[in-house]
């Protein structure tokens, strides 16, 4: 049983990280909203594309094939990566740009080699609701500062699970006194609401921390296990590319696994004078855990792969169940039913200091 100095401790625990946060957490609730339906949104505007019904069955063309088009869109520019999606079998993603910085993003028909779509790089609404909720436009201080938030998130909930254990000894659960002041109906909706949506948002904040981390996380693995798999060949002169995509993409390929993206040479994540290609599980589990393997430009030879570091995997298993990407359809309506009780959480929250900074505890 909590003493009165530890209850008034945990008390302020919870109202200060609570009054700190509440305000950005809740801007990313209403952005994070529609972001779980990024994806059928970028449909519905014609973003993203499905491959057209052909007359007649066709096998796919050459993969050179499609990343010369997309050379031939943007000379001045290089292939940074080709993706592909276990659900869109029919299609080849071919980025492009200018060392780390992506100009432009292809949709291309993997059986006729035909451009599809030009995917609109840092444009639009749906980017702008992305930047909010990922930086606030502040690059890597905005995320780490909507990191720190998140973590006063976490230690919120757990002081206010702490705190709601001794109310709810008085009170049977989901009790809502209408009849009683505006300030009891709002506590007893900010508990109801808070505990019903309590797992959820543990989740939510503690795999959007982690989200938060991504570029150091990444540079750290860029700077350590990367470098490592290409310290052998960091002293070769940078050579003309000799190997196909199509002899690369078949030297990588592993049982029961297929391609997430090939990273091309000089691109972020490859090496001056090797390819990378990153491969997926097949289940809906491990389609989140990528293996990387080395394969030489010049012979199209696989010569390096090795498994991911804890932290990167953390961070790939994190990124879509902050989203809900995980269970199609049905699991983004839970998320988005239960982005709309966090709201509620956090407007109550906000109501229940403004009334008792104001001493208005009746209506």
């Amino acid at each position: 049983m909590l003493t009165n100095p530890t209850l008034k401790s945990w008390t302020r625990i919870h109202k200060w990280t609570s009054l700190v946060c509440t305000v950005f957490i809740l801007l990313l609730c209403l952005t994070g909203l529609p972001l779980i339906f990024a994806d059928e949104i970028d449909h519905a505007l014609g973003h993203r594309v499905v491959a057209p019904v052909l007359p007649e069955p066709a096998g796919n063309v050459a993969v050179d094939t499609v990343i010369n088009a997309a050379r031939a869109l943007r000379p001045n520019d290089a292939v940074q990566f080709l993706s592909a999606d276990s659900h869109a079998p029919d299609l080849w993603f071919v980025s492009m740009g200018v060392g780390a910085e992506t100009t432009a993003s292809y949709t291309f028909d993997a059986r006729t080699g035909a451009l599809l779509s030009e995917y609109p790089l840092n444009q639009g609404f749906m980017n702008i609701l992305l930047r909010l909720h990922v930086d606030l436009f502040a690059g890597t201080p905005g995320t780490l500062f909507l990191g720190l938030m998140g973590t006063l998130l976490l230690i919120s909930l757990v002081s206010g699970v702490v705190l709601y254990a001794p109310f709810m000894r008085k009170l049977a659960f989901g009790t809502v006194r209408y009849g009683q002041s505006s300030r009891l109906v709002w506590l007893d909706w900010h508990n109801l609401t808070g505990i019903a949506t309590l797992a959820w948002l543990f989740v939510v904040g503690l795999t959007g921390v982690i989200n938060s981390l991504a570029e150091p996380i990444l540079d750290q693995w860029q700077a350590g296990e990367l470098a490592d798999m290409l310290a052998p060949y960091q002293d070769q002169p940078v050579l003309p590319l000799q190997a196909s995509v199509e002899q690369v993409l078949a030297a990588a390929a592993m049982p029961n696994k297929s391609l997430s993206f090939l990273a091309f040479p000089g691109s972020p994540f490859a090496g001056q004078n090797h390819f990378i290609a990153y491969l997926q599980g097949k289940t809906p589990l491990t389609s989140q855990l990528l293996t990387p393997v080395l394969i030489d430009a010049q012979t199209g030879m696989a010569v390096d792969s090795r498994d991911l570091p804890p932290q990167v995997t953390a961070l790939l298993i994190s990124k879509p169940l902050h989203f809900g990407d995980y269970g199609g359809l049905p699991l983004k309506i839970i998320w988005a039913l239960l982005d709309v009780l966090a709201i509620v959480v956090l407007y109550s929250g906000l109501v229940l200091w403004l009334k008792k900074r104001r001493g208005t505890g009746t209506s």
